[in-house]
């Protein structure tokens, strides 16, 4: 297993089955225009590839600054491939946005994972993230209000 920091959009681009189990609304053509505009800026993902040369899991990477937490890395879309989960690739994929975190001079990193990812939150809490808000949504135009997000009906009532 090998992780690989991507920076191109020729190498993101055929990762999008792996976007797709994360994100299934989003289709193939909309991929591609959302990484121009999120290459144009900063974007780069960290790609874990098999034996096989085949893309297993990866990660969205952002560095940016706010008040709260100083210059911080975002880890953004993180998916591992459905065949490939509880193999140890999320930890090397934390392990090396880390390691390059702390090259890059960043002095939090912080991600979203949904509310009913019970086992995704259960992991990030052993990798040091704590709880510590909400992320809030609230669509008002375009692809947003056509495929708006929605709780899975277990949260509903909550």
């Amino acid at each position: 297993m090998n992780i690989r920091l991507l920076t191109q959009k020729a190498e993101m681009t055929p990762l999008y089955p792996l976007i797709r189990q994360l994100s299934p609304k989003v289709t193939e053509e909309r991929y591609s225009h959302l990484l121009d505009d999120m290459l144009a800026h900063g974007y780069r993902m960290a790609a874990a590839y098999d034996e096989n040369e085949n893309c297993v899991g990866l990660s969205g990477i952002w560095i940016s600054t706010k008040i709260y937490s100083g210059k911080y890395m975002e880890l953004d879309n993180v998916v591992v491939a459905e065949t490939h989960r509880s193999l140890g690739i999320g930890k090397m994929l934390c392990d090396f946005a880390t390691a390059l975190a702390l090259q890059e001079g960043v002095e939090m990193m912080m991600l979203d994972a949904y509310r009913e990812n019970h086992r995704a939150h259960a992991f990030y809490e052993r990798e040091g993230f704590i709880r510590r808000g909400f992320h809030m949504l609230r669509p008002i135009g375009g692809w947003a209000l056509e495929h708006p997000p929605a709780l899975p009906p277990e949260l509903l009532g909550q």
